[in-house]
């Protein structure tokens, strides 16, 4: 068991718990250091084996007749990339020269000791090694140039010679670069660019040129390799990679030996067919091999006979079948454009988007942990806690006036109950009258207390004190309430956020063959079909077309989709693949039901240019429109800034995400906290969802709004205060059900209350809406204010406003195409 003071205690003995902790992790983590240092041992083994073997092919490789482009490029590789490998690199070519003849063998030593010598001096010169290209180039130059010259013949042939054989290795000093690391290092993950895998099968060709020569009973082996490698890549990567690199192979093997000259044919069209074969699997590539290989054969002018050509292939096809699934795969995650290395990259942005995604959960997590911090209150019993206010109240007061009375054991020692009950009764006539104005109670009070009078004026200064002291407490309570609130809405927006991110991809594979069917049966062969999202409401499909230059993507293929789908698709984006393509990649995406056409009617008071009255329309995205009016309190500027900053405030939180209801209760508390003068507005907030018409009325201290549905007019109201003139208001959620052809009416005060000599403004606004022959929200607005002018003979006593909104469904410029129903659940 374990006491309190971290000690382990063990058959009666003391053991420190720490001590037995660390021992323990020491006992589980010692194998783990070891296991790491076991695989450093090994990866540096294997790299040691690795540069070795590379080496001494690169040692053997010779083009053109006597050309040794490789050897110093790949010291200087080694040299840069891990320099503790240079002098087992050096030993490994020069082996491999001394398999060709002690003549290359010398050479290649002359090259390696001019290079070392050479960029022993360009390291004092050049720290960053910057210039290692240039050392490459002088090195095999001078080199070869020496080894022409030294019969004593000096001609400009010599120095040609030279210098191309240092501007090959300068080039090839340049891909090794590319391609070694790459060859040697073992990475995760990796993801190659198309030079990147260029380089690569150049290192490859560079290698199988130290195979020239080598039999195995008559086949060829660089033969059988680069036919194997071709497979191998065409299968990966297709067509494009597969031709890529026979043609690499086949130029390479060519330049080492011109007798290798139809390789380059055979491997370049065997590349080609096994890519375009790739569907076939391995099988159909092999096959393609063949294919090529007989066709060159039989038309290579007997450079190579037909039978051992067929043997050579059959080889390298029996080593690409015995190529295990998971080699290719790895391969093909590193080469651009295969689905591999798609998934590849897949799984690399889910990984992050994963992360980013808990991250932003957290986040939400933490904030809701905050919100509930801050909206934490102790639930005492409400009586106890005012009995101990009042008990903290009189004991102030009586520290400034009893302390010193002569009385004072008298009143509060043997009288208690009848001081304090006096005492409290003047508290609580001051606190409601401001003095005391019960005579019974002075009068008694009198006998009872000598220092009566300033009794009652100590309690009066204290209770204006405490006044302050409650407004100041309601101010935090309220500034708390408002952080609380507004985490609350952080943390739901960024917990959608997080929802948002973690959204993938459906499969809808089976959907999108048959849109491919649909489409082609009115005939349009549609190249690809992308579907995202089948969701009412939220269709997301993308597609190539062959062409959209008679707009047929918005003609015939969104009403194809509407029918299919069963609701209205647009066309959200078109544009062409490329400038010189006819094809266009299209994006379809549900509409909304319903569409808004507003009308709007403002005016200030008596004319004037600044109105204190505000309004906006706004959409709010996830097929959501908003209309609000704000009133500041009077007219002018500042009843303007005061309404303008209520709909700024408004559009920024809304548009953020958070609930409406704590959005208008954040402006509430942000308005009443930040000024102690009397400023208030009145907000009305109209929310229309246009997928199914619903609307949510949220009316702080503002006039009713109307609904008028062919002669029926709806009255919408609510009886909460203007924002900012109290601390804590109540939102009335109120919510309509709206129809197509419905109009939606907001109005300001300024409006509603214009005329005067009418008892019953609500329905004679009601009377009047109905006889309104127009249904153009523009022409109501303006009837409307028009009338209001009228009805105030010509005079405008109040800032005026009026949003009108017609609300209808939406109705696509083409017309729907029938076609056979599919099922897409």
């Amino acid at each position: 068991m374990i006491d309190r003071s971290g000690v382990t205690k063990m058959n009666g003995q003391a053991v420190s718990s720490v001590g037995v902790v660390n021992t323990w992790g020491w006992f589980r983590g010692k194998p783990k250091v070891e296991n790491v240092q076991v695989k450093k041992k090994l990866g540096a083994w294997q790299s040691l084996l690795m540069v070795l073997a590379i080496g001494f092919l690169l040692g053997r490789a010779v083009i053109l007749l006597q050309l040794l482009p490789f050897t110093i490029p790949f010291l200087a590789v080694i040299f840069k990339w891990k320099r503790s490998l240079t002098l087992p690199a050096a030993f490994a070519l020069i082996a491999g020269s001394t398999s060709l003849s002690f003549t290359y063998a010398g050479h290649t030593t002359i090259a390696i000791l001019v290079y070392l010598l050479l960029q022993s001096v360009m390291q004092k010169l050049d720290k960053k090694e910057m210039f290692l290209p240039v050392t490459v180039f002088l090195a095999v130059a001078i080199t070869r140039f020496i080894s022409l010259s030294l019969p004593g013949e000096y001609s400009l042939y010599h120095l040609l010679t030279a210098t191309v054989e240092g501007a090959l290795a300068t080039v090839i000093t340049l891909i090794f670069f590319q391609s070694v690391p790459l060859f040697l290092e073992r990475r995760k993950h990796m993801s190659l660019k198309h030079e990147e895998v260029v380089c690569l099968v150049i290192l490859l060709g560079s290698l199988l040129t130290g195979t020239v020569g080598w039999l195995i009973y008559q086949l060829s082996i660089e033969h059988v390799i680069a036919r194997y490698i071709v497979l191998v890549f065409a299968f990966v990567g297709g067509a494009t990679v597969g031709a890529t690199v026979g043609v690499i192979m086949g130029l390479i093997l060519s330049l080492a030996t011109v007798a290798n000259l139809f390789s380059m044919s055979l491997l370049a069209f065997a590349g080609l067919l096994g890519g375009l074969l790739k569907e076939g699997k391995k099988v159909s590539v092999a096959a393609g091999l063949l294919v090529a290989s007989l066709l060159m054969a039989m038309y290579a002018d007997n450079q190579s006979s037909l039978p051992l050509t067929i043997y050579e292939s059959v080889a390298a096809i029996a080593l690409f079948f015995l190529t295990p699934k998971r080699w290719t795969e790895r391969l093909a995650s590193y080469i651009p454009g295969t689905a591999e290395h798609a998934q590849e990259q897949q799984k690399y942005l889910r990984k992050i988007r994963d992360m980013t995604a808990g991250k932003v959960e957290q986040f939400s997590e933490l904030f809701l942990s905050l919100s509930h911090s801050f909206s934490f209150h102790d639930k005492k019993d409400e009586d106890t806690e005012k009995e101990r206010e009042v008990d903290l109240f009189l004991s102030g007061v009586t520290e400034n006036t009893c302390q010193m009375c002569v009385r004072k054991t008298q009143c509060w020692s043997r009288d208690f109950e009848n001081t304090y009950g006096y005492m409290e009764q003047i508290m609580k006539e001051c606190e409601s009258r401001g003095e005391v104005k019960n005579r019974s109670l002075l009068s008694g009070w009198k006998k009872h207390c000598l220092t009566d009078e300033r009794v009652i004026h100590m309690i009066q200064e204290k209770l204006k004190e405490r006044e302050v002291e409650r407004r100041i407490r309601a101010q935090l309570v309220e500034s708390r309430r408002l952080v609380a609130d507004q985490l609350i809405g952080v943390s739901q927006v960024m917990g959608d956020f997080a929802r948002d991110i973690q959204r993938e991809k459906k499969v809808h594979e089976l959907q999108e063959e048959e849109m491919k069917e649909a489409l082609n049966d009115v005939g349009i062969n549609v190249d690809l079909v992308d579907i995202y999202g089948l969701d009412p409401g939220n269709v997301d499909v993308e597609m190539i077309l062959p062409s959209n230059r008679y707009n047929e993507a918005e003609k015939v293929v969104a009403p194809l989709l509407s029918n299919i789908l069963n609701e209205a698709i647009v066309v959200k984006q078109s544009e062409p693949i490329s400038p010189s393509s006819t094809e266009a990649k299209v994006l379809f995406g549900s509409t909304k039901a319903f569409f808004i056409d507003q009308g709007v009617a403002h005016t200030a008071k008596g004319g004037k240019w600044v109105s204190g009255d505000s309004f906006s329309t706004m959409e709010l995205g996830e097929g959501k429109y908003a209309m609000a009016i704000s009133d500041g309190m009077g007219n002018g500027r500042r009843a303007h800034i005061e309404s303008q900053e209520t709909i700024d405030l408004l559009k920024r939180i809304l548009k953020s995400g958070i609930d409406e209801t704590v959005a208008i209760k954040s402006i509430n508390s942000v308005l009443s906290l930040r000024s102690s003068e009397e400023v208030f507005s009145t907000l009305d907030l109209a929310i229309i969802d246009l997928q199914d018409g619903m609307a949510k009325f949220l009316k702080v201290g503002s006039t009713p709004s109307f609904i008028k549905r062919g002669t029926q007019v709806i009255s919408v109201e609510a009886g909460n205060l203007p924002i900012g003139m109290i601390q804590e208001v109540d939102v009335d959620v109120v919510s309509e059900q709206l129809k197509a052809g419905d109009l939606l009416i907001l109005m300001s005060d300024g409006i509603y209350e214009a005329p005067q000599h009418v008892e019953n403004t609500d329905i004679w606004l009601k009377r009047m809406i109905r006889e309104m022959k127009t249904s153009d929200p523009q022409q109501v607005a303006d009837l409307l204010m028009e009338k209001m002018i009228r009805e105030c003979n010509g005079e405008i006593h109040d800032d005026m406003t009026v949003l009108v909104a017609k609300i209808d469904h939406f109705v696509p410029k083409w017309a729907t195409i029938a076609s056979t129903s599919r099922n897409w659940a």
